[in-house]
């Protein structure tokens, strides 16, 4: 009887937002019979029984810290929660969540929990020492990068449109199947649909879907299907006036046959002209920040409320301040070779004053944008552009980095915190992260200090916890 409860406790603790939906289609679904009915009813009363009386010994209660949940709120002072079999199966105050008899307890006092991070968009896998390139993409450097992910308390991470070959799609469904314990979600958006002008052998594009008819645009989103990608990835950008981008008949129908199939479209295009024509055919997310926001773009993203836009600050950032670098921090000592390091320091450094003066220009415009977007209630979510053809963009890190960008930039820390957990979780289609709540996966990250006080602190990091199981932090550099 013992063995029979435990595994209806373990269901109920694993299944919790299914048992929900039953229980919605219990009362909405007229079809529904008695046996079915029953069946529900009998689930719930030994959920209530089962949460006093049942044995859970892998269960853990983590009492004492001021609880940052992701949801929008005010912290939780002198939290608690419980984590069962990977999940979050009670949050509250210390001394109104009860652990079970056999669990665990972790006393956080004087520490701050935030959810764990999510990385909306990276390259992962091309960035490996000095070099950048397909050359580097291998099973053992993706989840090398997956592990540096987990170091910085980040919970997964969305490689945008630079997949290619089988190898993302099989190393996806290991992570589904509870693989790799100990790494970062990977994602994949697989190959990216892309204009010919825009492909080459060397870069990120070098395997993308080269889309030159709508016929063609078509076919391609239906083989992501097939895959079920359910995010893809597309480039709308003139590079400054060098090249044509997409053409709107082309991208129009990406994004057509995308949402007829289930699935969203991120672009990337940082011009405003451009940003109001995918508005106008429907996108559902911009990867980057868009520049010289005005008030004809902020209607229509009103008029789109369910738009995000992604921030991938960090390149323009550094340009104009970079002050982790020089001395490197802790964390960059921990996780990137010297070499890497010298690299940045010299190539910051040995910037023309031409080049810093229309650096801090392009950091002002962004600035701008993003206020504007901000005090319009658009969704701004965090995403990085970590491991991509520059090298310089340090996989995980640069997570906290955005985070103190969107701060410079005029949000609060807790804006910031919630586009780096709630909201990227939200775009990448992971309801069970971006927050610390009853049912969710058991992703949390324990900093030494409050980031609301200092959005630096969430560099403090004191542990790490994914899937509710406790990350070693070993220093990963090569």
């Amino acid at each position: 009887m013992l063995v029979a409860t435990r595994t209806m406790w373990e269901w109920t603790e694993e299944r919790g937002l299914e048992f929900q939906s039953l229980r919605l289609r219990r009362r909405h679904d007229r079809r529904w019979g008695v046996k079915n009915a029953l069946l529900v009813s009998l689930l719930a009363a030994s959920c209530v029984v089962l949460s006093v009386q049942a044995q859970n010994p892998g269960a853990v209660l983590y009492e004492g810290a001021q609880l940052i949940t992701g949801e929008g709120g005010a912290p939780v002072e002198r939290s608690a929660f419980l984590v069962a079999n990977g999940r979050f199966s009670r949050v509250g105050r210390a001394g109104e969540v009860q652990a079970p008899p056999g669990a665990s307890r972790v006393n956080l006092t004087g520490t701050t929990v935030i959810p764990a991070l999510v990385d909306a968009h990276s390259h992962i896998g091309y960035m490996k020492d000095l070099t950048s390139g397909p050359q580097n993409y291998t099973r053992e450097n993706i989840l090398d990068h997956m592990r540096r992910f987990a170091y910085f308390g980040v919970a997964a991470s969305q490689a945008m449109g630079s997949d290619f070959g089988e190898l993302p799609f099989l190393l996806r469904e290991e992570f589904a199947a509870g693989g790799h314990p100990g790494l970062a979600r990977f994602l994949t958006a697989g190959k990216g649909l892309a204009p010919l002008v825009e492909i080459g052998p060397a870069n990120m594009r070098h395997a993308a879907y080269a889309i030159t008819t709508v016929e063609g645009a078509r076919a391609a989103v239906e083989e992501l299907s097939r895959r079920r990608v359910t995010l893809i990835k597309t480039w709308v950008d003139d590079r400054g006036g060098a090249i044509a981008p997409l053409a709107p008949e082309l991208y129009r129908a990406i994004i057509a046959e995308a949402h007829a199939r289930g699935m969203r479209v991120a672009v990337h295009a940082t011009a405003a002209a451009h940003a109001k024509a995918l508005l106008r055919a429907g996108v559902d997310v911009f990867a980057h920040m868009i520049v010289d926001v005005d008030e004809e773009l902020v209607t229509l993203f009103k008029q789109h409320p369910d738009v995000v836009v992604l921030t991938a600050l960090g390149g323009p950032r550094r340009i104009v301040s970079a002050p982790w670098i020089s001395p490197p921090h802790p964390l960059i000592r921990e996780t990137v070779s010297p070499a890497q390091i010298r690299r940045l320091q010299d190539r910051l450094a040995n910037q023309s004053a031409q080049a810093v003066e229309q650096g801090r220009k392009e950091w002002e415009r962004l600035v701008r944008s993003i206020r504007t977007l901000a005090a319009a209630g658009v969704k701004i979510g965090i995403g990085t552009d970590g491991g991509g053809q520059t090298g310089d963009q340090f996989v995980g890190w640069t997570m906290h980095t955005e985070l103190e960008n969107l701060v410079d930039a005029g949000l609060t820390p807790a804006q910031a915190l919630t586009a780096g957990t709630r909201v990227s979780a939200e775009v990448l289609g992971l309801l069970d992260l971006g927050t610390v709540a009853a049912g969710k996966s058991a992703d949390f990250v324990v900093l030494e200090a409050s980031p609301l006080s200092d959005i630096t602190n969430t560099r403090r990091i004191a542990r790490v916890v994914l899937r509710g199981h406790e990350v070693n932090r070993t220093p990963v550099q090569r």
